[in-house]
Protein backbone atom coordinates (compact mmCIF):
# COMPACT_ATOMS: atom_id res chain seq x y z
CA UNK A 1 0.00 0.00 0.00
CA UNK A 2 1.09 3.57 -1.09
CA UNK A 3 0.29 6.75 0.62
CA UNK A 4 0.37 8.86 -1.80
CA UNK A 5 -1.42 6.82 -4.01
CA UNK A 6 -3.96 6.04 -1.14
CA UNK A 7 -4.00 9.60 -0.54
CA UNK A 8 -5.32 10.29 -4.35
CA UNK A 9 -7.95 7.73 -4.27
CA UNK A 10 -9.68 8.76 -1.23
CA UNK A 11 -10.06 11.71 -3.08
CA UNK A 12 -11.44 10.01 -5.78
CA UNK A 13 -13.81 7.86 -3.76
CA UNK A 14 -15.65 11.06 -2.21
CA UNK A 15 -15.84 12.66 -5.77
CA UNK A 16 -17.45 9.37 -7.58
CA UNK A 17 -19.22 7.73 -3.96
CA UNK A 18 -21.62 5.59 -5.92
CA UNK A 19 -19.53 3.38 -8.59
CA UNK A 20 -21.36 0.81 -10.59
CA UNK A 21 -19.96 -0.90 -13.74
CA UNK A 22 -22.14 1.48 -16.71
CA UNK A 23 -22.96 -1.54 -19.06
CA UNK A 24 -26.19 -2.98 -18.47
CA UNK A 25 -26.96 -6.65 -17.64
CA UNK A 26 -28.65 -9.02 -15.88
CA UNK A 27 -26.22 -12.06 -15.69
CA UNK A 28 -22.30 -12.98 -15.52
CA UNK A 29 -22.82 -13.98 -19.13
CA UNK A 30 -24.93 -11.03 -20.27
CA UNK A 31 -22.17 -8.89 -18.71
CA UNK A 32 -19.39 -11.18 -20.62
CA UNK A 33 -21.04 -10.43 -23.66
CA UNK A 34 -21.77 -6.70 -23.19
CA UNK A 35 -17.60 -6.42 -22.33
CA UNK A 36 -16.55 -8.27 -25.48
CA UNK A 37 -18.65 -5.79 -27.50
CA UNK A 38 -17.39 -2.82 -25.61
CA UNK A 39 -14.11 -3.17 -27.01
CA UNK A 40 -13.15 0.01 -29.20
CA UNK A 41 -17.01 1.03 -28.96
CA UNK A 42 -18.62 3.04 -26.15
CA UNK A 43 -20.85 1.50 -23.31
CA UNK A 44 -24.07 4.00 -24.22
CA UNK A 45 -23.92 2.04 -27.51
CA UNK A 46 -23.29 -1.58 -26.16
CA UNK A 47 -26.33 -0.80 -24.43
CA UNK A 48 -28.54 0.14 -26.99
CA UNK A 49 -27.25 -2.91 -28.65
CA UNK A 50 -27.55 -5.56 -26.24
CA UNK A 51 -31.87 -5.74 -25.29
CA UNK A 52 -32.54 -6.59 -28.57
CA UNK A 53 -29.31 -9.44 -28.35
CA UNK A 54 -30.39 -10.69 -25.20
CA UNK A 55 -34.18 -10.75 -26.45
CA UNK A 56 -33.16 -13.28 -29.08
CA UNK A 57 -30.05 -14.91 -27.63
CA UNK A 58 -30.06 -14.25 -23.98
CA UNK A 59 -28.01 -17.58 -22.62
CA UNK A 60 -24.83 -19.24 -23.80
CA UNK A 61 -27.26 -22.34 -24.86
CA UNK A 62 -29.47 -19.96 -27.59
CA UNK A 63 -26.33 -17.89 -28.82
CA UNK A 64 -23.90 -20.96 -29.16
CA UNK A 65 -26.92 -22.05 -31.60
CA UNK A 66 -27.61 -18.94 -33.30
CA UNK A 67 -26.34 -18.12 -36.65
CA UNK A 68 -23.23 -15.88 -36.46
CA UNK A 69 -25.23 -13.93 -39.44
CA UNK A 70 -27.94 -13.09 -37.13
CA UNK A 71 -25.72 -12.01 -34.39
CA UNK A 72 -23.69 -9.46 -36.91
CA UNK A 73 -27.01 -8.03 -37.88
CA UNK A 74 -27.64 -6.93 -34.09
CA UNK A 75 -24.08 -5.83 -33.09
CA UNK A 76 -23.57 -4.38 -36.80
CA UNK A 77 -23.43 -0.30 -34.72
CA UNK A 78 -20.75 -1.93 -32.05
CA UNK A 79 -17.89 -1.79 -34.58
CA UNK A 80 -15.84 -4.85 -35.56
CA UNK A 81 -18.97 -6.87 -35.49
CA UNK A 82 -17.93 -9.83 -37.44
CA UNK A 83 -15.20 -10.55 -35.37
CA UNK A 84 -16.78 -9.82 -32.01
CA UNK A 85 -19.71 -12.21 -33.42
CA UNK A 86 -17.44 -14.86 -34.14
CA UNK A 87 -16.15 -14.13 -30.25
CA UNK A 88 -19.61 -14.01 -28.85
CA UNK A 89 -20.61 -17.07 -30.43
CA UNK A 90 -17.33 -19.09 -29.70
CA UNK A 91 -17.15 -18.25 -26.14
CA UNK A 92 -21.11 -19.47 -25.84
CA UNK A 93 -19.99 -22.42 -26.87
CA UNK A 94 -17.10 -22.86 -24.97
CA UNK A 95 -19.04 -22.29 -21.95
CA UNK A 96 -21.98 -24.80 -23.06
CA UNK A 97 -19.28 -27.50 -23.68
CA UNK A 98 -17.00 -26.92 -21.14
CA UNK A 99 -18.47 -25.22 -18.40
CA UNK A 100 -22.02 -26.77 -18.26
CA UNK A 101 -23.10 -23.49 -19.27
CA UNK A 102 -21.82 -21.40 -16.60
CA UNK A 103 -19.42 -18.55 -17.00
CA UNK A 104 -16.23 -19.43 -15.13
CA UNK A 105 -15.45 -17.44 -11.90
CA UNK A 106 -11.76 -17.45 -12.10
CA UNK A 107 -9.50 -15.44 -14.33
CA UNK A 108 -7.43 -18.51 -15.94
CA UNK A 109 -10.45 -20.25 -17.14
CA UNK A 110 -12.19 -17.17 -18.29
CA UNK A 111 -9.08 -15.62 -20.45
CA UNK A 112 -9.14 -19.29 -22.53
CA UNK A 113 -12.91 -17.81 -23.72
CA UNK A 114 -12.44 -16.90 -27.75
CA UNK A 115 -12.37 -12.47 -27.47
CA UNK A 116 -11.59 -12.67 -23.69
CA UNK A 117 -8.17 -10.58 -22.02
CA UNK A 118 -7.54 -9.95 -18.94
CA UNK A 119 -9.44 -6.83 -19.13
CA UNK A 120 -12.68 -8.64 -19.70
CA UNK A 121 -12.22 -11.40 -17.45
CA UNK A 122 -11.46 -8.92 -14.60
CA UNK A 123 -14.77 -6.47 -15.42
CA UNK A 124 -16.63 -10.15 -15.58
CA UNK A 125 -15.25 -10.87 -12.00
CA UNK A 126 -15.34 -7.80 -10.17
CA UNK A 127 -18.70 -6.58 -11.03
CA UNK A 128 -20.51 -10.20 -11.61
CA UNK A 129 -18.85 -12.18 -9.02
CA UNK A 130 -18.29 -9.65 -6.62
CA UNK A 131 -14.03 -10.89 -6.95
CA UNK A 132 -11.54 -8.01 -7.10
CA UNK A 133 -9.98 -7.60 -10.18
CA UNK A 134 -7.75 -4.17 -11.87
CA UNK A 135 -9.18 -3.18 -15.24
CA UNK A 136 -6.60 -1.41 -17.30
CA UNK A 137 -8.50 0.32 -20.04
CA UNK A 138 -6.84 3.46 -22.06
CA UNK A 139 -8.15 5.75 -19.48
CA UNK A 140 -6.79 3.74 -16.54
CA UNK A 141 -3.53 3.18 -18.07
CA UNK A 142 -3.16 7.07 -18.66
CA UNK A 143 -3.99 8.23 -15.70
CA UNK A 144 -2.06 5.79 -13.90
CA UNK A 145 1.16 7.44 -15.50
CA UNK A 146 -0.49 10.50 -14.67
CA UNK A 147 -0.57 10.32 -11.06
CA UNK A 148 2.90 8.49 -11.17
CA UNK A 149 1.31 5.06 -10.24
CA UNK A 150 3.54 3.10 -13.19
CA UNK A 151 5.41 4.41 -16.25
CA UNK A 152 4.68 1.11 -18.32
CA UNK A 153 2.24 0.77 -20.82
CA UNK A 154 1.95 -2.43 -21.21
CA UNK A 155 -1.48 -3.23 -19.84
CA UNK A 156 -0.69 -6.29 -17.70
CA UNK A 157 2.66 -4.35 -16.17
CA UNK A 158 0.43 -1.54 -15.22
CA UNK A 159 -2.47 -3.77 -13.66
CA UNK A 160 0.67 -5.42 -11.40
CA UNK A 161 2.31 -2.64 -10.51
CA UNK A 162 -0.86 -1.09 -9.34
CA UNK A 163 -1.98 -3.85 -7.57
CA UNK A 164 0.50 -3.30 -5.42
CA UNK A 165 -0.30 0.40 -4.19
CA UNK A 166 -3.84 0.05 -3.33
CA UNK A 167 -5.70 -2.79 -1.13
CA UNK A 168 -7.33 -5.68 -2.93
CA UNK A 169 -10.78 -5.18 -1.64
CA UNK A 170 -10.97 -2.18 -3.55
CA UNK A 171 -9.41 -3.12 -6.64
CA UNK A 172 -12.77 -3.43 -8.76
CA UNK A 173 -14.25 0.12 -7.60
CA UNK A 174 -10.63 2.05 -8.38
CA UNK A 175 -10.83 0.68 -11.98
CA UNK A 176 -14.21 2.58 -12.06
CA UNK A 177 -13.55 5.21 -10.18
CA UNK A 178 -10.49 6.14 -13.04
CA UNK A 179 -12.94 5.58 -15.51
CA UNK A 180 -15.01 7.30 -14.85
CA UNK A 181 -12.69 10.47 -13.71
CA UNK A 182 -10.60 9.78 -17.19
CA UNK A 183 -13.75 10.17 -19.34
CA UNK A 184 -14.90 12.91 -17.43
CA UNK A 185 -12.04 15.27 -16.40
CA UNK A 186 -8.56 13.73 -17.17
CA UNK A 187 -9.06 13.21 -20.17
CA UNK A 188 -6.48 12.39 -22.95
CA UNK A 189 -6.73 15.71 -24.38
CA UNK A 190 -6.94 18.90 -22.56
CA UNK A 191 -7.16 17.67 -19.21
CA UNK A 192 -9.41 19.65 -16.91
CA UNK A 193 -6.87 20.07 -14.20
CA UNK A 194 -8.16 23.51 -13.55
CA UNK A 195 -11.52 21.67 -11.64
CA UNK A 196 -10.10 18.36 -11.05
CA UNK A 197 -9.74 17.51 -6.81
CA UNK A 198 -6.55 15.59 -7.50
CA UNK A 199 -4.49 18.68 -8.99
CA UNK A 200 -2.77 19.34 -5.46
CA UNK A 201 -1.73 15.82 -5.71
CA UNK A 202 -0.92 15.11 -9.13
CA UNK A 203 2.66 15.03 -10.02
CA UNK A 204 1.56 15.68 -13.50
CA UNK A 205 -0.51 19.03 -13.03
CA UNK A 206 1.18 22.01 -13.84
CA UNK A 207 -0.07 25.36 -12.71
CA UNK A 208 -0.44 27.97 -15.08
Amino acid sequence: MNKDAMAIYRILRKEYPNVKCELDFKTPYQLLVATVLSAQCTDKRVNEVTPELFKKFGTPQKMSTAKQKDIEQIIKSAGFFRVKAKNIKGLSKEIVNEYQGKVPNNLDDLVKLPGVGRKTANVVLGHAFGIPGITVDTHFGRLSRRFGWTKSTDPVKVEFEVQKLIPEREWTNLSQRLIWHGRRICTARKPKCGICPIAKLCPSYEKN
